[in-house]
């Protein structure tokens, strides 16, 4: 795991601030291994901050939000399930592997092209009113 030392990670947390601890190695871990989470994250954040520059509602941003959380969690599952697979197959190629690893990318997949569609629907109409004018004045 990367240099990691999880000895006892088959060990219940003893407390819930050690079960946050956990949780917070999990998203540490993947933003530095994993390309994709640390693109997913940037753009979320762009998103999030489109969305406060624009004045959107507060239900609106709530949903730019909830969809940008989606894509990481998804990512996050993405991960675990990919670890699992390998641990699991170790370094043979098996077609049922293959298939579960597909398949969670495709759900990540899937979740951030929904994201960028609430996205453009939600902030599209917003940003043509702030750049419209600017097109006139040309």
């Amino acid at each position: 795991m990367d240099g990691v030392n999880r000895q006892l990670s088959w060990q219940v947390a003893t407390n819930l601030l050690v079960s946050f601890k956990y949780a917070w190695q999990g998203v540490s871990y993947a933003f530095r291994t994993q390309r994709n989470f640390r693109i997913h994250v940037v753009v979320g954040t762009l998103a999030v901050s489109l969305a406060i520059a624009l004045h959107l509602a507060p239900v609106e941003l709530a949903v730019i939000i909830l969809t940008c959380g989606v894509v990481l969690t998804l990512e996050l599952i993405n991960t675990a399930l990919e670890s699992v697979v390998d641990l699991t197959v170790q370094q043979t190629y098996h077609e049922l592997a293959k298939i579960a690893k597909d398949c969670a990318a495709a759900a990540v997949l899937i979740s951030a092209l929904i994201s960028v569609s609430v996205a453009a629907c939600l902030m599209l109409p917003p940003l043509w009113r702030v750049i419209q004018p600017q097109l006139l004045q040309l």
